[in-house]
């Protein structure tokens, strides 16, 4: 029977911007909402009673990573991944789609986000990669041990379906902006011809494991910064019965709004939208204003292992003398563990002294800020105070 679905409770005058609830098998989730990312079946520097303290509502793990270590199969036996890792709500993964570029073309590089970059330069010479795109699939070198494992739509589909998430990504191709047009072309078409062969993949294994809880499937839209692509996927997937579809690809931060609305002005309106990959307040509000219910991103506890901190003032270096005597907390008003129990001296600290508790304590205190945002984005979407709250927010955040 299936368990999953999508109602959605309040819109935005005359906007795409809305409220809603996703029902999964593993409980519901209120939208907008951020989803944190647990990469290998754990939130870095949080245990699962953490990650519930700061008010997550889901993880999202990756099945490229889990498929190499420790192996969706041990999942399954374990019973699936929330019993595995001992998160109790729903669960996310996605294709490992995202290798395909950060493994491929982007093979150790921070890719310059931008069309005027010479291609030779922002992308990943043969030799270097280690993903190697075909009509099949990728050939994937693990960053392990070097082996080498072929990753099909099917395989990707049984990878997920063995780690039992109650949401699940089509396989797909994340190209770069620097790839040419006529590449991204070829790549999306591959990218769809790969969506069809998900869902029938997906559909089988439903049919072959009935007693299994209902896992959903989002189809992927790339298409990079192109109008024409980007439209041309939103209607071909549209048309597709997915459960929720997620909007993919590198985005260039002053396109992104524009680009979410090219496509959630043509996918139906009743199923669920997750952006892959945001976290800044100013793309937060952007992504929401565009109709997106769901988002996940590794940068509340990648910054916080550097040292830094949310406040409603900006990114702040805990390193930094200032808090070196400041005994109070981050922030007075938060009500994370964190703020609710060390004071930023001590935080500073433990940095200075190189202790791991520096990015447990931080992790949790940046987590909570970004779902505590992202909540009272929801409650302002109810209200009908959007503009006022996000325009309110903005201005204290990015004024030094």
């Amino acid at each position: 029977m299936k368990s999953f679905s999508f109602e959605i409770k309040h819109r935005l005058g005359g906007q795409l911007a809305r409220t809603g609830v996703i029902r999964t098998p593993h409980g519901d989730i209120q939208t907008p909402a951020f989803i944190v990312v647990g990469t290998k079946a754990n939130v870095k520097a949080m245990v699962p009673e953490m990650v519930e303290g700061v008010g997550a509502q889901a993880v999202l793990a990756n099945a490229y990573h889990l498929y190499l270590q420790p192996g969706h199969e041990l999942i399954e036996k374990a019973g699936y991944l929330g019993k595995f890792m001992n998160w109790d709500g729903p669960t996310f993964t996605d294709s490992g789609g995202f290798q395909v570029l950060s493994l491929g073309s982007g093979f150790k590089k921070v890719l310059a986000m931008t069309t005027d970059v010479e291609a030779e330069i922002a992308i990943a010479k043969k030799g270097q990669r280690h993903a190697w795109v075909d009509e099949d699939g990728v050939m994937f070198k693990s960053h392990l041990d070097g082996s080498m494992h072929k990753f099909t739509p099917e395989l990707s589909m049984q990878i997920q379906a063995g780690i039992g998430a109650d949401i699940t990504f089509a396989f797909d191709e994340l190209t770069s902006l620097v790839d040419p047009y006529e590449y991204q072309v070829e790549s999306l078409a591959r990218t769809h011809r790969w969506a069809e062969r998900s869902l029938a993949e997906v559909k089988r294994l439903r049919a072959e494991r009935p007693d299994k809880p209902y896992q959903a499937l989002f189809g992927v839209l790339q298409g990079a910064n192109y109008e024409d692509l980007r439209k041309q996927t939103a209607e071909f997937l549209g048309d597709i019965d997915f459960d929720g579809y997620g909007i993919g690809g590198a985005l260039e931060k002053e396109q992104m709004a524009e680009i979410i609305n090219w496509v959630n002005t043509i996918l139906p309106e009743n199923k669920p939208r997750h952006l892959l990959g945001i976290s800044e307040p100013d793309d937060i509000f952007a992504a929401i204003e565009q109709g997106i219910d769901t988002f996940d991103c590794v940068s509340p506890t990648r910054v916080a292992r550097n040292g830094a901190a949310y406040t409603p003032h900006g990114r702040v270096n805990m390193r930094g003398l200032k808090y070196r005597e400041k005994f109070e907390p981050i922030m007075s008003e938060c009500d994370c563990y964190t703020c609710q129990n060390y004071t930023a001296a001590y935080i500073c600290h433990l940095l200075h002294a190189k202790e791991s508790l520096a990015g447990t304590l931080l992790s949790i205190h940046n987590e909570r800020f970004i779902i505590k945002l992202v909540d009272d984005i929801r409650q302002s979407i109810e209200d009908n105070v959007f503009y006022g709250f996000r325009d309110d927010f903005l201005a204290k955040y990015y004024t030094k």
